[in-house]
C-alpha cells in the first residue's frame, strides 16, 4: 500500500510539475527544425506543387473543359503523400532514435505532447500548402495559354486546399504514433489517400460513398478538377467533403492520443 501510494503520488506531482503547452510547443519546434528529414520532406511538398504546374501547363495535357486551377494542382495529390509522411517522421523519427523517452520525460503529460506535435505540423503545413498551392496557380496561370481555360475560383477554395494539407498531415502523425514505424505510416497514409479511388470500380454503387470520403476526393472538388465527377467522388460537395475528412482525423487523433498514454514509450 505505501509504495503505491508513493508512486501515485510521485505521478501526479510528475504531472503537476509538466511544462505548459508552449513549453511543448517550443520543444517540438526545436527537435522538428533539428532534423534533417522533416525539413528537406516538407521542402519537397511545396516545391514539387509548384514544378507540377509547370510540367502540366508546358506539356498541354489539359482536357478542354479543365481550370487553371485544377491543371495547376494537378500533382497535388502527390504533395498529400508527401505531406503525410512529413507528419508520419514528425513521430516515428523519435521512436527510431530512442528520444521518444526523453520527450515523455520532459513532458510527462502525453496528450499534451501530441497535441503540440499536431498543432506545430497543422500550422507548417497549412502555410506550406497555402503558399505553395498559390504559387502554383499564379505559375500555372502564366505557363498556360491565355484564354483558353477557365480560371477556375481560386478563393476561397486554396485556404481549404491548405487545410487539407494540414489535415493529411495529421493523418501522418496520427498513424506514426499507433504504429511507431515511418515505412508503415507513410505506406498507411499513401493507401487511405490511393487505394479507395484504385479499387471504388469494383464496388459498384459503394464507390462515391468509399472514394467519395478520401482526402484525394476533398481535394480535387476543392480543385475543381473535370475528374470529380459525382460517379467517382460522390455528391457531397466539397467544404462538406472537407469537414468529412477533418471529422474522421480528429477522431484518429482522439484514438492515437488514447493508445500513447496507454503504453510504454
Amino acid at each position: 500500500m505505501t509504495t503505491t501510494t508513493a508512486t501515485t503520488t510521485t505521478r501526479a506531482t510528475a504531472a503537476s510539475a509538466a511544462p505548459g503547452f508552449r513549453t511543448a510547443l517550443a520543444f517540438e519546434w526545436t527537435k522538428f527544425a533539428s532534423l534533417r528529414s522533416t525539413r528537406w520532406t516538407l521542402l519537397v511538398t511545396g516545391v514539387l506543387t509548384v514544378v507540377g504546374a509547370v510540367f502540366v501547363g508546358l506539356s498541354g495535357s489539359l482536357q478542354p473543359d479543365d481550370t487553371v486551377l485544377g491543371g495547376s494542382l494537378t500533382l497535388g495529390v502527390i504533395s498529400l503523400m508527401v505531406a503525410g509522411a512529413v507528419g508520419a517522421l514528425t513521430v516515428c523519427g523519435e521512436y527510431a532514435s530512442g528520444t521518444i523517452t526523453a520527450t515523455l520525460t520532459a513532458v510527462p503529460r502525453r496528450g499534451r505532447v501530441l497535441a503540440a506535435k499536431a498543432a506545430l505540423l497543422a500550422c507548417l503545413l497549412y502555410v506550406t500548402g497555402l503558399v505553395c498551392c498559390t504559387a502554383a496557380y499564379l505559375v500555372g496561370g502564366a505557363v498556360l495559354e491565355d484564354g483558353k481555360y477557365a480560371r477556375g475560383e481560386p478563393l476561397p477554395a486554396l485556404f481549404g486546399i491548405a487545410g487539407l494539407f494540414a489535415l493529411v498531415g495529421l493523418v501522418g502523425l496520427a498513424v506514426g504514433t499507433l504504429l511507431k514505424h515511418s515505412a508503415g505510416a507513410v505506406v498507411t497514409v499513401v493507401g487511405v489517400l490511393m487505394l479507395p479511388s484504385l479499387f471504388g470500380p469494383l464496388l459498384g454503387d459503394l464507390q462515391r460513398w468509399v472514394a467519395g470520403a478520401t482526402p484525394t476526393a476533398a481535394l480535387e472538388k476543392l480543385t475543381q478538377t473535370s475528374d470529380a465527377s459525382p460517379e467517382t467522388v460522390g455528391s457531397l460537395g466539397a467544404w462538406p467533403s472537407l469537414a468529412l475528412v477533418a471529422g474522421y482525423t480528429l477522431l484518429l487523433l482522439g484514438v492515437a492520443a488514447w493508445r500513447l498514454r496507454r503504453r510504454d514509450a
